[in-house]
């Protein structure tokens, strides 16, 4: 039996439910890495068709987390740990970027919504709510530069490592660590200390993408 069309003042809301839903199920590991995407069960467990699934599983496959394979179905993407250095290499270019911007152009809003961001991750909630916040906390800082090609190409990078991120905050010691990181991020920041500022985000997002590596490879620190 086909699923109920939503509600009209649902139907604007209905795609990104469904993708937070799906996100969910992968960060969550209920799929393992290279599992088919079970879609006639999905459909009946969110009450949907296939087309607003298959959507959704456009949007995760470009933020990494799925396999689109043309007439075999969907699979969940395998971590590639070579790829995992690539991406970290990139997004700590645009952590520079984003510290010698931030620094100077930071509005007070800017500011005010920096420290909100970076007070709500002092009392560490479940991983999965601390990487949300986590991830607040950076796109505040790259609002700050007021760069919307550089927002964009963040963003897109951001999207790609969530699943990462994911990964090393089930570590309950490093959750600890970021936050020192953190700390020290927020000094620069207040001191408006643009090649400091510059350097504590590289140097952050560089402990992190290690921090990555090793789990991935069942490492200790």
């Amino acid at each position: 039996m086909a699923a109920p069309a939503p509600e009209a003042s649902e139907a604007g809301t209905l795609h990104e439910q469904i993708v937070n839903k799906l996100r969910a199920v992968l960060l969550n590991g209920e799929l393992a890495d290279g599992a088919r995407i079970p879609e006639a069960q999905l459909c009946l467990r969110f009450g949907i068709s296939r087309t607003p699934l298959r959507e959704a599983l456009k949007v995760l496959a470009a933020e990494g987390f799925i396999e689109l394979r043309p007439n075999r179905g969907s699979i969940v993407a395998p971590i590639d740990p070579v790829e995992v250095g690539h991406l970290f290499e990139m997004k700590g270019t645009l952590e520079q970027m984003i510290g010698r911007l931030a620094a100077v152009r930071a509005t007070a809003e800017d500011a005010a919504r920096i420290e909100r961001a970076h007070a709500a991750l002092a009392s560490p909630p479940e991983p999965a709510a601390y990487t949300a916040l986590n991830q607040e906390f950076h796109r505040a800082l790259a609002l700050a530069t007021h760069n919307p090609v550089l927002l964009q190409s963040y963003d897109n990078l951001q999207k790609r490592v969530l699943r990462l991120r994911f990964v090393v905050n089930e570590n309950p010691q490093r959750v600890l660590e970021s936050f020192g990181e953190h700390e020290g991020i927020m000094v620069a920041f207040r001191a408006r200390a643009r090649l400091d500022l510059a350097e504590r985000l590289e140097e952050h997002n560089r402990l992190t993408g290690e921090a990555v590596r090793r789990t991935l490879k069942g490492e200790s620190a």
